[in-house]
């Protein structure tokens, strides 16, 4: 079993790992949330022991199953990080001291820290503030 730290991290993160903001400009007020940030990774099932490894090392984000019905896919599992307090004071810190090594990742999580300053100042309780998350949400990959 591989040895979790955070050189294999940035590695695994940067082939594997996602950051993202749902954004939903909807004004139908029956979904109660309108931003959804999460960083997450999704690796098929014989490879599960690695997420709850991240999973402690990080002491934060919860590791689930994903079934996928698709032919030719095997089930996933995936450990995600959604809480707004496990990003900004662990997941955020943690790759701002050990760098993602692809520009396109690099790009991702420098627009989700902008993104995250946003919801910090909460910016996303107003229609222009939302706009402009939604713009900047569109940049990512």
């Amino acid at each position: 079993m591989h040895e979790v730290n955070s050189n294999y991290i940035v590695g695994l993160v940067d082939g594997e790992g996602s950051f993202t903001v749902y954004v939903n400009l909807n004004e139908n007020k029956s979904r109660r949330v309108r931003v959804e940030p999460k960083f997450y990774i999704k690796l098929i099932e014989e490879d599960k022991d690695i997420l709850y490894k991240l999973q402690k090392f990080f002491g934060v984000g919860s590791v689930y199953f994903q079934r996928d019905t698709r032919p030719n896919h095997k089930n996933c599992y995936r450990y995600e990080v959604y809480n707004r307090n496990d990003l900004n004071n662990v997941i955020i810190p943690f790759f701002t001291k050990h760098c993602l090594k692809f520009p396109s990742k690099k790009e991702d999580f420098k627009i989700f820290c902008k993104l995250m300053e946003m919801i910090n100042n909460e910016e996303h309780l107003n229609s222009i503030g939302l706009k402009k998350m939604f713009l900047l949400k569109q940049q990512m990959h």
